[in-house]
C-alpha cells in the first residue's frame, strides 16, 4: 500500500505524489543489485517499483503486478522514465505469481505490498472509503465479484457477523449485521453512505466517539471478503518462494493481523524445514530449510514516518531469504 496524507476528497493524478510505506527497509531487506529480475507483485502507483528499478541501475528486469486496470497509467510513466526493461501483467497476484512459477520464471527479489492503496482510497467512485459518500463497491478489480453491495444486500446475518469478527474484529459484529439485513428488507444499498448511516445506529451511542470511525472495522471487513485477499495472500506466498533464485528475498508489507500472521508462520516453518512431530528422536520427513527469516519481528514504521503518512501506522514489514 503506498500512502500520503492528503484530504479523502482529492484524486491522485501523478504516481510520483504518493510515498511508499517503509522504502528504505524495504530497500536494504531486499538488497537488489544490478541485473536481478525483480517482481513487484502489487504496483499501484509504483512508488516502491521507481525505487527498486534505481537499484537496478540500468540492468536487469522488474516485473510488476495488479489486478486494478487503472494501474496501467501509472504503469506507463514509471515505464518511461524506468531505465530498465519492465512489464506489466495484470491480474490477482496470487494467480499471476502461481502462472509464473509453474512456467518456471525465477526471480532476485519479490515485493507484495498488501491491502488497498492510497489511489483506491481517494478515488470515491471505487466506494473504498467511508468518509465520503460513494457507490458501494470495493472492488480492486472492477470486473470482479461480488461488490460490496453484493455481500451485504445477499449474506445472511450469521455469515456478515463472521466477517464482520474476524475480517474486522469488530466487536459489535452482530448487531451491525442484523440491522443491515433489516434495513435491506426496505431497499438493499446501493450507496456507501447508507451504510455507514446503518452501522452508526446499530452501535451503542458511546461507541460512536470512540477511537477511529465507527464504520472502519466493517468496511476493512467487506473490503477484504470482497477481494479474498487471505484466500490470494495464502496462494501467492509459496508461488512467490517457489520463484525465488538462491539467494534471493521476499518482502511483504501488510497491514492486518490476520495477514501478518500467515506471513510470519510460513516464514518459520520454511526456516525449520522438518515437520516431524516434536517428539521424534530424529527427523524421518527429510525437509530442509528453505528460508532464512531477515526479520525474527516485524519491522514497523519509524514516528516520523507515521507523522507524515498516518496510513503507515498499522504496516509490519516481514523479509525472507531463499536458501
Amino acid at each position: 500500500m503506498e500512502v500520503r496524507a492528503m484530504s479523502p476528497n482529492v484524486s491522485p493524478t501523478n504516481g510520483a505524489d504518493h510515498l511508499p510505506v517503509l522504502a528504505d527497509e524495504v530497500r536494504e531487506l531486499l538488497a537488489v543489485r544490478p541485473g536481478d529480475t525483480v517482481v513487484d507483485a502489487t504496483f499501484g502507483a509504483g512508488g516502491h517499483a521507481r525505487l527498486l528499478a534505481e537499484d537496478l541501475e540500468g540492468s536487469g528486469k522488474l516485473v510488476a503486478i495488479d489486478r486494478d486496470p487503472s494501474v496501467k497509467t501509472y504503469f506507463d510513466r514509471f515505464k518511461a522514465a524506468a531505465g530498465v526493461d519492465v512489464r506489466f501483467l495484470r491480474g490477482d497476484f496470487s494467480l499471476v505469481l502461481t502462472q509464473l512459477a509453474a512456467n518456471d520464471v525465477k526471480a532476485d527479489a519479490i515485493l507484495l505490498d498488501l491491502g488497498v492503496s492510497s489511489m483506491q482510497i481517494d478515488r470515491p467512485e471505487r466506494g473504498f472509503s467511508y468518509a465520503t459518500d460513494a457507490p458501494l463497491d470495493m472492488r480492486m478489480d472492477p470486473t470482479s465479484e461480488p461488490s460490496a453491495a453484493g455481500i451485504v444486500n445477499t449474506w445472511d446475518e450469521r455469515d456478515l457477523a463472521r466477517i464482520f469478527r474476524r475480517y474486522g474484529e469488530e466487536r459489535f459484529a452482530l448487531p451491525i449485521a442484523r440491522a443491515i439485513t433489516r434495513r435491506r428488507r426496505e431497499r438493499p444499498f446501493t450507496r456507501t453512505g447508507d451504510l455507514v448511516d446503518t452501522i452508526k445506529l446499530a452501535i451503542p451511542t458511546p461507541a460512536r466517539f470512540g477511537e477511529g470511525h465507527p464504520a472502519k472495522r466493517v468496511f476493512q471487513a467487506l473490503r477484504i471478503a470482497v477481494n479474498d485477499e487471505l484466500g490470494a495472500l495464502e496462494a501467492a506466498l509459496p508461488a512467490a518462494l517457489a520463484m525465488l533464485r538462491p539467494g534471493g528475498r521476499v518482502a511483504v508489507i501488510s497491514f492486518h493481523s490476520l495477514e501478518d500472521r500467515m506471513v510470519k508462520q510460513l516464514f518459520r516453518a520454511e526456516e525449520k524445514g522438518c515437520t516431524c512431530p516434536p517428539d521424534f528422536p530424529v527427523c524421518a520427513c527429510g525437509k530442509a530449510p528453505s528460508l532464512r527469516v531477515l526479520t525474527p519481528r516485524p519491522v514497523r514504521p519509524s514516528l516520523e514516518e507515521i507523522e507524515r503518512n498516518p496510513r503507515a501506522s498499522s504496516a509490519r514489514l516481514r523479509a525472507a531469504v531463499k536458501v
